[in-house]
């Protein structure tokens, strides 16, 4: 796909970049877009080209579609400048880096109620996708370790999660080999439930992985009561099957706004938990988090000693190198907000989650599915009242051409007949942009409302939705 956006872009731009005249510095008049020049550019060149060109990209502040954080304060930016070198891997030259790792590690520990604080193991990573499959990979080795130890079959491993899962799972178990099992979300059942699960479970499934914070929805899954159905099939079958929690979304949200919530490792049954630090941790992206509750769930073959740079350290990892700056940003974060801080910006996204949830539920062409009440994201459909004229996929169009992107998609199998637009609330959408976000939503509202003919299909939005 990439080359083929390239090849079509190319002979629709050309094969030369003209340099304006007042920004060259050197005599440069053009340089080659598609190879490299023969001497290169002054910097001053270099960057107002990009520059220039980076202003087609989207207003991120507007950008209603993602759940990656998009601002931090300027000390943060600063801090994140002064780290671009650090390399996570070199635990030798950066030591201080990879103390304050630790750090991270131990206070998500503490507020995701681990047992205790010694036995955790934890390990930061690119963001959740990297996290859910180190958190897979490590439910499918321990249970082919267990299987062997009693002379039983490892060629058929499964994992069960709702269809509603995100797509990393889907590749977690094409990878490496295992077979998903979805349970499928349906009007009665929008989300993974213990009836669900026992379903689909069996010998060979390495373990059930409940959502806090469905991408689709927001909606948190409910974990306390799928580890109480698991632990009543274990006293009657005597199967084991542990749990990990995909709290990409959820695991920065729920220690602060639903504190009484059971969803973390004060269930015996949950062993490992990830989440996205670039996500409703407040970092720029990519970071994301993988903890274990005690050292023994993690195989040993799977951590590696490795000589680098004159040290010997353990890796455990599916990347080498990587930055090491957006640790430090985690750390600044938790050493800025404090718990309160925390609880005052996921409260603060929570009310305009409400708020605007609110309002578009009362709009007589809108049915409101979720209401931001789990993590700050809700989502609505069509209802009967609305013109035929027009669906969600126009309106997120209309609602393009003033900046904000809204996606619309269609929910997952079993439910694909239902279109949804959903909103994500992060720290940067203030309750007064939630104010003209809404004013254009009903204005945009009205218009596709006073079609007398079927918005145009030629510039509808077709392409499918990625979450």
């Amino acid at each position: 796909m990439a080359k083929w956006r390239n090849h079509t872009q190319h002979h629709i731009v050309g094969d030369e970049i003209e340099v304006n005249p007042l920004f060259s510095r050197s005599g440069e008049d053009s340089i080659p877009r598609f190879r490299l020049s023969q001497d290169g550019l002054l910097p001053e060149t270099a960057y107002q080209i990009i520059h220039d060109e980076l202003t087609l990209d989207g207003n991120a502040r507007l950008n209603l579609a993602t759940f990656v954080g998009t601002w931090m304060e300027p000390q943060a930016r600063a801090l994140y400048a002064e780290a671009a070198d650090k390399n996570m891997i070199d635990k030798d030259e950066y030591p201080q880096t990879a103390a304050i790792e630790d750090r991270c590690i131990h206070i998500m520990a503490d507020l995701w109620n681990v047992p205790n604080p010694d036995d955790v193991i934890g390990v930061s990573t690119t963001g959740s996708s990297e996290a859910c499959m180190l958190g897979g990979l490590v439910l499918k080795r321990r249970w082919q370790a267990l299987r062997k130890s009693k002379g039983l079959a490892t060629d058929r491993p499964n994992i069960v999660f709702s269809s509603a899962v995100q797509v990393v799972w889907e590749k977690f178990a094409n990878y490496f080999e295992v077979e998903p099992r979805y349970v499928n979300v349906s009007p009665d059942r929008p989300n993974l439930t213990p009836e669900g699960v026992l379903e689909a479970v069996d010998e060979n499934t390495i373990g059930v992985v409940p959502v806090l914070g469905v991408t689709y929805t927001g909606v948190y899954e409910p974990v306390a009561d799928i580890a109480a159905a698991l632990d009543q099939l274990e006293r009657q079958t005597g199967l084991d099957i542990p749990i990990h929690v995909d709290a990409a979304s959820g695991g920065f949200v729920a220690p602060f706004l639903q504190k009484d919530l059971l969803w973390d490792f004060r269930l015996p049954r949950v062993h490992s938990i990830n989440a996205s630090g670039h996500k409703y941790g407040l970092v720029y992206p990519g970071i994301g988090w993988a903890l274990w509750r005690d050292k023994s769930l993690v195989p040993e073959d799977l951590i590696f000693e490795v000589s680098y740079l004159g040290g010997n350290m353990p890796t455990f990892g599916l990347n080498f190198s990587r930055p090491g700056a957006q640790v430090l940003l985690q750390y600044y974060n938790f050493l800025r907000l404090g718990w309160e801080g925390y609880y005052q910006v996921q409260k603060a996204c929570q009310n305009v989650a409400h708020f605007l949830a609110h309002r578009i539920g009362q709009m007589k062409m809108f049915d409101l599915l979720t209401d931001g009440s789990d993590i700050p994201v809700f989502a609505w459909k069509l209802s009967s009242d609305a013109s035929d004229l027009w669906d969600l996929h126009d309106l997120s169009h209309v609602l393009h051409e003033r900046g904000w992107q809204v996606p619309a998609y269609p929910l997952p199998a079993s439910m694909e007949d239902t279109t949804i637009m959903r909103v994500v609330v992060r720290n940067s959408f203030s309750m007064d942009l939630a104010h003209l976000f809404l004013e254009d939503l009903i204005r945009a509202v009205d218009h596709l409302q006073s079609l007398t003919h079927p918005f145009p299909d030629q510039i509808r939005q077709t392409k499918p939705f990625h979450h």
